[in-house]
């Protein structure tokens, strides 16, 4: 029912507001952040605790490589590759 309220909230709002520079501009900037903080929330929780393990390890090695401008598909292995390595290591 939540779900469907959202959604029926969407569709109703007028087309000014979001014509509206700075509604689209937030809306433009909107799924980065919400992609970073599941990132961040997936990288550094477990349950309810905070915890730095593998994973930590694994995304400091994706953010080198993007740094280095690799393609998705290296980041990735890379980011799974040195996870993998720090947990066969512990």
């Amino acid at each position: 029912l939540g779900c469907y309220a959202i959604k029926l909230f969407g569709v109703s709002v007028p087309r000014k507001w979001l014509a509206h520079p700075r509604v689209a501009h937030v809306a433009d900037l909107l799924p980065v952040a919400l992609l970073a903080a599941l990132v961040v929330t997936q990288t550094f929780t477990n349950g309810r605790h905070l915890v730095i393990d593998a994973r930590a390890a694994g995304l400091l090695a994706a953010i080198v490589a993007l740094r280095f401008k690799a393609p998705f598909l290296v980041v990735v292995g890379v980011a799974s590759l040195v996870a993998a390595m720090v947990r066969l290591a512990a």
